[in-house]
């Protein structure tokens, strides 16, 4: 009968390791979501420096053409 009350686990025990097991699921699921989205935001902001980067040497391109239409 010593055995049986060595297995005997209470409700409210259970329910706290389950608790604890469910928020560390949910924090490595946040945290899996959060490498996602900053991920993205790299590759996003990449992308709007190429753009910049293209608008400026457009402008450049046409202010050297206009230069030499000018000088010529």
């Amino acid at each position: 009968m010593a055995e049986e009350w060595r297995e005997f686990a209470c409700a409210p025990g259970l329910r706290i390791e389950a608790h604890e097991r469910l928020v560390e699921l949910q924090f490595t699921q946040v945290s899996i979501a959060l490498s996602k989205i900053e991920a993205t935001m790299e590759r996003l902001e990449r992308r709007l420096w190429l753009a910049v980067y293209g608008v400026v040497a457009a402008v450049l391109v046409q202010g050297v053409q206009q230069l030499l239409d000018m000088a010529a």
